[in-house]
């Protein structure tokens, strides 16, 4: 990577987060810390507000900006194609955000930038197959206000079965998409699949963030099962 490209991508990491370490900035691109530092000094003396030490963070100044972004070739296509697959395979109202934002940066790009996003030949074809529909959504919104949600739910042996649970974390596995959830009837973590939810009603109250039982926790399980 030439060093105007990894000068530049520091202040884009920068300007996305609250507090970067230099640990973090060197994991990222590839560099040692010696570099990140130099790196950070050189910026600083050119007139990037960039504020914080060694040992403990940087971030930019509150305020700062710079020209709109500029992406290669290979991150355009990474962008068309998660902006395709959401389309394909989300929600409708994620999938309208997808596009919506694939406009916007179509709209951002210089020309030759818009003539290689038009021809990304990466698809997400959406025949053959069951979209997730309006529970995506729904679920999508639960976990962001963290609302109590009720399911009546198929299992694997189409037995059915009605929960309380609280929405965690939407997961795609390639063919279908889960809900983590912390359940009130197991009292532990359970996934449900959602083209097996045949209904769903908010319970009509907030859960609390609540150690031992939040999607860390659950990620945390997933680990050591793994294990």
């Amino acid at each position: 990577m030439r060093r105007a490209d990894r000068l530049f991508r520091i202040v884009q990491y920068l300007r996305g987060r609250r507090l970067t370490t230099a640990a973090q900035l060197a994991d990222w691109l590839g560099v040692s810390l010696r570099t990140v530092y130099r790196d950070v000094r050189d910026l600083s003396a050119s007139g990037v507000p960039v504020e914080g030490e060694a040992g403990v963070g940087y971030r930019l100044r509150p305020g700062f900006d710079l020209p709109p972004l500029m992406f290669d070739r290979a991150e355009i296509e990474a962008l068309a194609a998660g902006a395709r697959i959401v389309q394909v395979w989300a929600g409708p109202d994620l999938a309208a955000a997808a596009r919506s934002a694939l406009a916007r940066i179509a709209a951002a790009l210089p020309e030759a930038g818009r003539i290689d996003l038009e021809r990304t030949r990466l698809f997400a074809p959406g025949f053959g197959r069951e979209a997730p529909g309006e529970a995506f959504d729904r679920l999508h919104r639960a976990i962001a206000q963290r609302r109590v949600m009720r399911l009546r739910y198929r299992d694997a042996r189409d037995a059915p079965s009605e929960r309380t649970v609280w929405p965690l974390g939407l997961f795609f596995w390639g063919a279908a998409w889960t809900l983590a959830s912390w359940c009130e009837l197991r009292t532990q973590f359970r996934q449900f699949r959602l083209d097996r939810i045949d209904a769903l009603d908010d319970a009509g109250r907030a859960f609390a963030d609540q150690s031992g039982r939040r999607l860390e926790d659950f990620l945390r399980q997933v680990r050591s099962d793994g294990d």
